[in-house]
């Protein structure tokens, strides 16, 4: 019997849990002392055993949301098998979650590591884009819980590689994406094998049909929890702007903006190429950038996020697929260069800032052509997007010379291919060419895997 606690279904305080000593000495350890409002209003009924659909945004702290209530059934188990001598057997895979990108399934591993600090559990990462040798190994040693993401799983499952038999928790984080990026076939196909007896738990940022009916076939009468969008909650922390401007000045809006503003940027091109291509010329015009997208291996993935989190590049350019596991608490401006694919997309996309309870900045540019999905993002989202002018004066300058746009005086590469000077009088042509809509779903979110 897991330890419960008195306060009815709400809490105010980790300490009102009655949690091991070890998950209290964690939760302080890493300065968790008031739970957010999806925490306080998933982990109760979780802990009580009941299946919970929870519809909150990313940053709102669904992670601890997840893992406390799976955390204290294996520590309490533990504590009990110690308690009764019995031979030494590698422990089965009890609890088992699912995420859509690697970086966000290594998070989720960070999280998990810290708050099993000095307990038995042992975690494995089964996700692509890394040795599966690696995570073999991992499983064959025994392992408690397994984080993982649905294409590698389900090549897993296939192989008959892992024993999912006696998993007891099943979690879907940021389901909503999931779908979106086309894993439905493989979800459905995970969740079929898993006992019926499960506890199942799902984490979603939007809540749409598709979702729906999943957690229809895949959960028992859950509990259901709804954390107001922090968007429409709290202006305050996110200031939402939107600037008209065409594509060949958009490249001369981003650098001006980087000469008038501190901070760090995220910024979202809608195509691997675009990314890249964007990262060339920041670059080549003294800006510190990186890039971030699905072609980009494992490891320098992981260089660019870390080189973000420390500074060592003021800008990341990113797809949305690629920047689905970003959880940096110290971005300053969210950058959608192009528009979201979906309306959907600009929660997670401007999520990324006003985190932590601190000030944030997302900026969108858009062309005379997208006023219609700018007006479609407002009415969806349920936002406000301020109309924000720069001087056309300001960016032909721009265009016209080569500035020191780094957060600090970096010098600009001499002979920068990208910023040769227009000949006097010489007209700019137009690079414009018509957006893709946010209907034509199906090939952009393909190009920007």
């Amino acid at each position: 019997m897991l330890p419960v606690f008195g306060c009815g279904l709400t809490m105010n305080n980790f300490s009102e849990l009655e949690l091991t000593p070890l998950l209290h000495r964690n939760l302080a350890r890493n300065n968790y002392v008031q739970p957010t409002p999806v925490q306080a209003q998933s982990i109760p009924p979780a802990l009580l055993g009941s299946d919970v659909v929870a519809t909150a945004q990313t940053g709102t702290g669904k992670t601890l949301a997840f893992l406390l209530p799976i955390l204290l059934k294996l520590t309490t188990e533990g504590a009990s098998k110690d308690a009764t001598p019995s031979t030494k057997k590698s422990p089965s895979i009890r609890a088992l979650i699912l995420a859509p990108t690697r970086e966000l399934a290594m998070q989720i591993a960070d999280s998990c590591a810290k708050m099993t600090a000095g307990a038995d559990v042992r975690t494995a990462v089964v996700v692509g884009g890394m040795s599966e040798q690696t995570q073999l190994n991992a499983l064959r040693r025994g392992v408690q819980i397994v984080i993982a993401t649905p294409g590698r799983l389900e090549d897993f499952i296939g192989r008959r590689l892992i024993d999912l038999s006696k998993v007891s928790f099943a979690v879907l984080d940021e389901a909503d994406r999931m779908l979106d990026m086309g894993f439905a076939p493989a979800i459905e196909k995970i969740l079929a094998i898993l006992p019926k007896s499960r506890q199942s738990l799902f984490f979603s940022a939007t809540m749409d049909r598709t979702v729906e009916r999943l957690i229809q076939r895949h959960s028992k009468s859950p509990i259901r929890v709804t954390v107001q969008k922090a968007i429409s909650t709290t202006p305050d922390l996110v200031d939402l702007q939107v600037y008209e401007v065409e594509s060949d000045r958009k490249l001369e809006l981003l650098r001006h903006m980087l000469t008038q503003e501190d901070g760090s940027f995220l910024v979202f091109a809608r195509t691997k190429h675009g990314t890249d291509k964007l990262t060339k010329r920041l670059a080549a015009s003294g800006v510190k950038a990186v890039a971030m997208h699905g072609d980009r291996t494992q490891n320098q993935r992981n260089q660019a996020l870390a080189g973000f989190r420390d500074g060592r590049y003021r800008v990341l350019v990113a797809t949305d697929v690629a920047a689905r596991g970003i959880h940096v608490d110290s971005v300053a401006h969210v950058i959608n260069f192009d528009l979201p694919q979906a309306p959907d997309d600009f929660i997670h996309r401007v999520g990324r800032t006003g985190r932590a309870g601190q000030k944030g900045s997302a900026s969108t540019f858009s062309t005379k052509s997208e006023r219609g999905e700018i007006k479609r993002i407002e009415r969806e989202c349920k936002v406000v997007l301020q109309r924000r002018e720069v001087s056309p004066a300001i960016l032909s300058q721009l265009a016209e010379s080569s500035p020191v746009v780094a957060a600090s005086a970096h010098r600009e590469p001499a002979g920068s291919a990208s910023h040769k000077q227009r000949p006097a009088g010489a007209r700019k042509q137009s690079s414009f060419k018509p957006k893709t809509t946010v209907h034509d779903r199906g090939r952009a979110r393909n190009r920007a895997r």
